[in-house]
């Protein structure tokens, strides 16, 4: 009975440490294992060494895929999570009311299939018939708005996936609109944790809404900006079924939207070269960390 009852709680734990190691741990091990191995996932594996790492580092398509990552992830994140803080601020005050249908209806985005989402999108993005173009073509028209348009360069229909400098902000665009609602439930839950007593006293020095939130919003609000840019880091570097749907899987003209997780599907799954994919994988893990590193270095308390 004793010994029953000291083993009753792994037991029920059990399930959770069988599914991490058969699903989690597991291909984690055998793909650092494939990375030192030439594998067509059908034959033999020859090991390697490092060739595979070397052949990554040296392949311009690797380097063009970290490239397209990086500015994708530049172009989300910031305006991402600008409108985000916004947003959660405005929530959080007083004078707004129906709060709960708000946050509900800016977090639905990122909880709806990224594929409904990009499939979504494209017909956004369609040349002739999409809105976005429909609405820039009505906005073309206005004198003032014409001349802004001829002034930067935009002359609509515009093809938003068939031509290599629209790719990503395309894609961009997806992304924040899908994520914004993500980061603003972050921040709000931030917001909420910040006492009370310090917007008391700031109301009664005679404090305006500006120096509020400079002051004292943004300061509190620093572990938890962290924490946001930290999932955007891992997010977009990890990007995938957005450009993948709306690229056809290709990365589109010029490999404009060829991130690192699409060109390592296609290493792996299109071209079975398997241990160069799980060398990339490492690789991309690496650049990861890197970034996060920064992160923290940016953000950490002085």
């Amino acid at each position: 009975m004793r010994i029953s009852k000291k083993l009753a709680p792994y037991i029920f734990i059990s399930p959770f440490f069988i599914l991490f190691f058969i699903f989690g741990a597991f291909p984690i091990l055998y793909s650092f294992f494939l990375s030192f191995q030439i594998w067509d996932g059908i034959g033999p594996q020859e090991f390697v060494g490092i060739e595979n790492y070397i052949f990554v580092l040296t392949d311009p398509w690797f380097w063009q895929s970290i490239w397209n990552s990086i500015v994708i992830f530049v172009l989300t994140t910031i305006p991402q999570h600008v409108i985000a803080l916004f947003l959660a601020f405005v929530l959080n005050s007083k004078m707004v009311k129906f709060k709960d249908l708000f946050r509900s209806s800016y977090f639905l985005p990122y909880i709806t299939s990224a594929v409904a989402v990009a499939m979504i999108f494209s017909m956004l993005y369609g040349e002739h018939f999409g809105i976005l173009n429909t609405i820039l073509k009505h906005l073309d028209n206005l004198p003032l708005i014409g001349t802004l348009f001829d002034f930067i360069n935009i002359n609509p229909p515009i093809r938003w996936l068939g031509e290599e400098a629209w790719i990503k902000p395309s894609i961009a665009l997806m992304v924040t609109w899908q994520f914004t609602g993500w980061n603003m439930i972050i921040y709000y839950a931030g917001l909420q944790n910040i006492p009370e007593n310090l917007y008391e006293a700031a109301e009664v020095d005679g404090a305006n809404m500006k120096q509020v939130f400079f002051k004292i919003t943004l300061p509190m609000l620093r572990p938890v900006i962290f924490f946001g840019v930290t999932l955007s880091i891992i997010g977009n570097l990890q990007l995938f079924q957005q450009p993948y749907i709306l690229t056809g899987g290709t990365g589109g003209v010029g490999r404009a939207g060829l991130t690192t997780a699409l060109y390592l599907y296609r290493t792996g799954f299109n071209w079975n070269m398997f241990g160069v994919g799980s060398a990339m994988a490492y690789i991309l893990c690496l650049f990861i960390i890197a970034l996060s590193l920064i992160n923290r270095k940016i953000f950490q308390e002085r």
